[in-house]
Order: structure tokens, then sequence, then C-alpha cells
């Protein structure tokens, strides 16, 4: 049996085409014929522009992309507020009722004997309830704990608790009670008004 096999052209290399031209170059055809062709140099590859490192391939150099997603401005901290310490947005007149213990008292909780676990989540719910109810200045109970250097844990707890987020965008001031309302074992948390939905400074 007798198999064919077919032969792929051959691409001519433009060295072998600068040839054929040279040898060629002095030939005189025979009568009646043409010169014999040099054969077609092969076409030179697109040559791509390499982009610039970091450009991607098509975009001038120039030329910027779309400008980043502009994240919103983080909003400043609120100061801490520090038991005794009087509020920067808080009239002096209302500081002093705060601080003994004059203003009305509209809502308490007594987180003495709790865990600490127990207590941070009890003084979050009381915080926000009293807060949506509009209630102006409630009391805090958290036990002196006078066994241990600095106070109980609540007692050193509970101020900071008041100072971080949520919290702290509702209360205004702060200021250990005065004897009669559990003297430094409490605390008298101003809150902030609310009218309408929206959070008022004062």
């Amino acid at each position: 049996m007798i198999r064919l096999f077919s032969r792929r052209r051959r691409t001519v290399t433009p060295e072998e085409s600068s040839l054929w031209r040279t040898v060629m170059r002095d030939v005189e055809p025979l009568p009646g014929r043409k010169s014999a062709a040099a054969p077609p140099a092969p076409s030179p590859p697109p040559v791509t522009a390499e982009p610039a490192s970091g450009v991607p391939n098509g975009v001038p150099s120039g030329a910027s992309g779309p400008p980043p997603a502009q994240r919103p401005a983080a909003r400043a901290p609120l100061p801490p507020l520090e038991p005794g310490g009087m509020a920067a947005a808080l009239d002096r007149r209302t500081d002093e009722r705060l601080r003994r213990g004059q203003m009305d008292i509209q809502g308490r909780i007594d987180l003495h004997g709790m865990v600490q676990s127990e207590a941070h989540a009890a003084l979050n719910a009381f915080i926000h309830r009293s807060w949506r109810e509009q209630r102006r200045c409630v009391l805090v109970i958290t036990g002196k704990g006078t066994y241990k250097e600095g106070g109980g844990v609540l007692h050193r707890m509970v101020p900071r608790w008041l100072n971080e987020a949520p919290l702290r965008s509702m209360v205004l001031a702060m200021h250990r009670a005065q004897s009669m309302h559990g003297g430094d074992g409490a605390l008298y948390v101003l809150l902030k008004r609310r009218r309408d939905g929206v959070e008022r400074g004062r």
C-alpha cells in the first residue's frame, strides 16, 4: 500500500529573499520568458509597543483611570467624659445641678452584684431604653468595691463603657452621686435630648 505524505510548504525567510534578489540581479531572461520573480518576503510580525510598568496596554501613559471611590470622612471621636469633669457641651448651671444631685432622677439601674458581662449588657439596654424614652437624668449604681485597690470592677468599668460606642453618643455628662443616692458607688448620667429621632446636644 502506498502512503502519500503531504509536505507543508516552508516559509521563505527575509535573509533567503534578500539573497535571491542579489543572485538574480545580473541574470538576463531567455528570449520570450520573464525573469523569475523573487519569492515574496514574509510579512514582519506586528509590533506592539510595550506598556509602561503598571499601565494597562492601550491606555496612554498620561491618561488616568476612574478616580478611586471616596470614603466618607470618619466622624471625630467624642471627647472622653470623666466623673467630676464638666462636659464641653454642657452649661455650667446644668452641670452644677447634676453634680449636686438636684436634677430629677427619671430612671435607675442597680448593677451591683452582677458579673461583668451581665452588667455590660444590662447597662447598654438601660441607656438605650432611657434615651429612646427621652429621659434626661438617670442613676447607675455600680457599688463601691472598696475591698480592692481603685474600687471594684464595675466601679472602674462603668465609666469606661459610658465612654465607648454606642453609649458615648447618647451620654452628655456624668458625675459621682451624692451620698443620698449612693455616693462613690453610683453615677448620675445625663443623657442627650432626642427629638423626632434626631439626637440633640442638650
